[in-house]
């Protein structure tokens, strides 16, 4: 939604060439921030987590707030462009224009990387773990700088294609920007999502829907049927808005069963929380003395994966029934602080997802460590083999 937004905010002005250079400009933001990573990975073996630093309050905040900057921009409040003073300065205004354009898609992508790209914690791990146990900066610059390129190929493709399939002209086209601004207030929405409580989730979540209602009721199309379908869409993404709005009120958390009451109800697992390296190692001694394996679960707010496991597999029968005798202990590493990073160490590994086992001799099963998102039929029988005797685990 980022690069279409921007890509759609240049209206009529966009050819498939400015598309493409756009769309380049942004992925070469993207790739300077991995090639970094993977440097720093290489250099300092491992003990750098950037997802973590940039997913704190302090940085969400204010990327949110631009994302509903550049929504309000959309909804036609104000027109982004280069100040006056600045302007009557370059000999070529237009010319500059673009320059600064490419100069800001190139932030935005460098930001992206940062902070939108948590959904792929998976992929980076693994590739800033090896790159960290191998020590070597060229291997780690080369590998990840493969990742943004391999991540931006299908948005060259969006950008290439901006000419021909953007519409040319006609009031359609500003409903189009105006359904990008709801895009941006959605990824705004999502940032946000991490670090406020459920509730205000719910309310935040609100703020997109009610603005797709408002777009798509306005929304000046000259046939009937067009203008008809946009309406009842409109007015069912009004009831959704005003539903989350009730759930709000009643106590909802989840914005895909905002009234709790109505909800199914759902078994979550109850882990127990530890913070210290000591904690760990005490309560796997306890539970080897009685006879127990346990899993240790890495968690984030603002781990994408987490969640989704938390939500989507962990809630379960199969994976409840695979961890019935198993204890469960969790880390909430959401702050990245120096006791969540001497956990990183104990355990080699960059930072959440991550999933460990421990079979009830208190030895991990490294075999079977879980990274990212599993769905709840692999990952019972990854817990049935994990936690089964030694003598009879096969990887």
């Amino acid at each position: 939604p980022i690069l279409s937004g921007i890509i759609a905010g240049g209206g009529q002005n966009m050819s498939s060439r400015r598309g493409f250079l756009l769309s380049l400009i942004y992925v070469a933001g993207i790739a300077v921030v991995y090639v970094t990573m993977g440097v720093l990975a290489a250099y300092v073996g491992g003990g750098v987590n950037l997802q973590a630093i940039f997913n704190q309050p302090a940085v969400l905040i204010p990327f949110a707030l631009l994302f509903v900057v550049l929504a309000a921009s959309m909804f036609g409040a104000f027109t982004i462009q280069m100040p006056s003073f600045i302007q009557s300065r370059l000999s070529d205004a237009s010319n500059q224009q673009r320059a600064g354009t490419f100069v800001g898609v190139g932030v935005m992508g460098a930001l992206s990387a940062l902070i939108v790209s948590a959904c792929v914690a998976p992929v980076l791990i693994g590739a800033l773990t090896f790159i960290a146990k191998t020590g070597d900066i060229t291997r780690g610059a080369v590998a990840m700088l493969s990742i943004s390129l391999g991540m931006g190929t299908p948005l060259l493709l969006v950008g290439a294609s901006a000419g021909a399939l953007l519409p040319r002209a006609g009031a359609w086209m500003e409903t189009i920007k105006n359904l990008f601004g709801v895009m941006f207030l959605a990824v705004s929405a999502w940032l946000l999502g991490r670090i406020v409580p459920g509730w205000a989730n719910l309310l935040i979540w609100a703020v997109p829907v009610l603005a797709l209602a408002w777009v798509l009721w306005r929304a000046n199309f000259r046939s009937g049927p067009a203008r008809n379908t946009s309406r009842a869409l409109g007015a069912a993404a009004a009831l959704y808005g005003a539903t989350l709005l009730i759930g709000t009120a009643l106590g909802g958390i989840n914005p895909l069963a905002p009234i709790p009451q109505l909800a199914a109800k759902v078994e979550h697992l109850e882990f127990k929380r530890f913070k210290t390296v000591e904690d760990l190692q005490r309560e796997v001694s306890a539970a080897s003395s009685a006879g127990k394996s346990v899993m240790v679960d890495f968690y984030a707010d603002w781990c994408v994966s987490c969640i989704e496991m938390e939500h989507k597999t962990f809630t379960q029968p199969e994976v409840r029934q695979a961890l019935v005798d198993v204890v469960l202990l969790q880390a909430d590493v959401t702050k990245n602080d120096d006791e969540d990073r001497k956990l990183y160490k104990h355990f080699d590994i960059v930072g959440p997802p991550t999933i460990a086992f421990y079979g009830a001799d208190g030895q991990e099963r490294r075999n079977f460590r879980v990274v990212g998102f599993m769905k709840a039929a692999e990952f019972a029988a990854v817990v049935r083999q994990a936690v089964a005797p030694a003598t009879v685990q096969t990887p």
